[in-house]
């Protein structure tokens, strides 16, 4: 296991490290494997190089967690465990100046202690398993990355967004076309084979053509392919999008947990973390 060592400010705070050593990240976040499914993805070998992993420990036992995906500003951001822990760690060791956060309402408080947080609607992580999951029949195909053109302009539609050819061959896409145009598609954000486990993503309609039952029937199809492989499938939708939650509990969708999904900017200087220890060290001491 890889580590970095920070020292305690005060008796009996956690323990701050950087952790390398999957199986201990693995372990931790299995004991929420629902809310924790996109950072057991990353778990995988083809995205943990991208990943930054600071683990809070009390004693040799580890509290909480925080993640850091690389790439582009603002990164995302997950947190999990004890809020003091997520507290500490974003004091001392992660410190983006802007991150798209993922966390539970009881981690706000510690976000806010260096962080300004957008304001927004919570989400809704919901789950199914083989056992759950009820199919929609309906006509639709799986999407090829030749496709790629098509299925970013219907996104266009919707929200800033560009998916290469590769993510459609590496992941599962499913759309339908009226007339020969792609009008609705659904696909995957992350899939892992080692945990067996896939995400949801990427669900949209155009608007033309809502309120047909499209949007429940390609998210039935990507997520009965992804069932052949995995155990449970996951998706987010905001907590005030009546329409799609109930078109996820037609194909058996339920609840898990309502979390925050947030844009963050920092407050506190990115170097707080380490400035108390190094002021103790030149600080003259007094004779007494």
């Amino acid at each position: 296991m890889a580590t970095l060592a920070v020292a305690r400010n005060q008796p009996g705070a956690p323990v701050v490290r950087q952790v390398s050593d999957r199986d201990l990240l693995r372990r931790f976040l299995e004991a929420d494997r629902l809310y924790a499914a996109y950072a057991i993805c990353d778990l995988d070998d083809q995205e943990f190089g991208r990943t930054r992993w600071s683990v809070a420990f009390r004693g040799e036992v580890p509290s909480s967690l925080v993640l850091e995906y690389s790439g582009a500003s603002p990164q995302p951001l997950f947190v999990m465990g004890e809020p003091a822990g997520v507290e500490a760690i974003l004091r001392q060791l992660v410190r983006p100046r802007t991150a798209y956060l993922a966390a539970r309402a009881e981690h706000l408080a510690a976000i806010a202690a260096h962080y300004r947080i957008d304001p927004g609607p919570a989400m809704v992580r919901m789950w199914v398993d083989r056992v759950h999951f009820r199919p929609f029949p309906a006509e639709v195909d799986r999407l090829l990355p030749v496709e790629a053109g098509d299925l970013n302009r219907l996104y266009g539609l919707g929200f800033a967004a560009w998916l290469p050819s590769s993510a459609i061959a590496e992941g599962v896409y499913y759309g339908i076309r009226v007339h020969g145009r792609l009008v609705s598609a659904a696909g995957t954000h992350v899939v892992s084979p080692d945990a067996r486990l896939a995400v949801v993503g990427n669900v949209m309609t155009h608007a033309e053509f809502r309120g047909r039952g499209y949007a429940t029937a390609t998210t039935g199809a990507v997520t009965a392919e992804l069932l052949r492989r995995c155990d449970q499938v996951v998706l987010n939708v905001r907590a005030d999008n009546a329409p799609a939650l109930q078109a996820y509990r037609r194909l058996g969708y339920q609840e898990h947990v309502r979390f925050e999904e947030r844009l963050v900017h920092r407050t506190t200087p990115a170097w707080s973390g380490w400035t108390a220890p190094l002021r103790r060290l030149f600080t003259p001491r007094k004779e007494s």
